[in-house]
């Protein structure tokens, strides 16, 4: 005696298969590949490399394939730069990642034909941004992400009643030498020459008379 199913539990099975086998089919085209991955975690260390600027204290750790005496872990000096074998000076400060592997490689073709050289960050030191004088938590402040100054002086408590508002200065060492930029408090207040309200740079002290 054979047992027939109900028509309606079989297409009901049927659809449930179909939308099934649809699904995954859907599902792996979404998924990314291996090579997708390594693709996109490639571009997303290349897009790190160029928006990070070297610093002062940053540790880089230097190698060039196939030279062994070639190979150095490096502290940036803070004056910028460090010493590098064969080539001497090199200014790392507000440089990428890759301008230094360029820099570094375009010295090195003089000694050694078509240098393939790597540069890594080891340590970051130099992401810090210091707030002096008449300010209420005065000191040095690690800085994530960009910020500005008037950022930074919140960051240090704000102005004490006895600060000079309008005669802060920014100092920024820039290709071995100092430069000021002059901030003043109450034009900012104001909603005036809102440009003077840089955005600061690992190493800027903002001093507060």
């Amino acid at each position: 005696m054979k047992f027939a199913l109900p028509r309606r539990f079989v297409c009901a099975v049927a659809a449930c298969v179909f939308h099934a086998a649809a699904f995954a089919q859907l599902a792996a085209n979404a998924a990314p590949t291996a090579v997708e991955r390594e693709n996109a975690r490639r571009a997303a260390e290349a897009a790190a490399d160029q928006a990070y600027r070297v610093g002062p204290e940053d540790v880089l750790d230097i190698s060039v394939w196939k030279e062994d005496g070639l190979k150095r872990d490096v502290i940036v000096r803070p004056d910028g730069g460090f010493s590098f074998p064969l080539i001497g000076e090199v200014e790392a400060q507000g440089k990428s990642i890759s301008q230094l592997r360029e820099e570094i490689s375009g010295r090195l073709e003089r000694f050694i034909p078509d240098p393939v050289v790597t540069v890594a960050i080891i340590k970051i030191s130099s992401q810090r941004v210091y707030v002096i004088g008449k300010v209420n938590k005065p000191g040095e402040f690690m800085i994530g992400r960009s910020i500005d100054v008037l950022q930074a002086l919140s960051m240090a408590g704000g102005l004490t009643p006895f600060a000079a508002s309008n005669d802060i200065k920014v100092v920024r060492r820039s290709e071995g030498r100092n430069v000021t930029y002059p901030f003043r408090y109450s034009d900012i207040e104001r909603g005036q020459r809102l440009e003077q309200n840089i955005t600061l740079l690992p190493g800027d002290v903002v001093i507060v008379p």
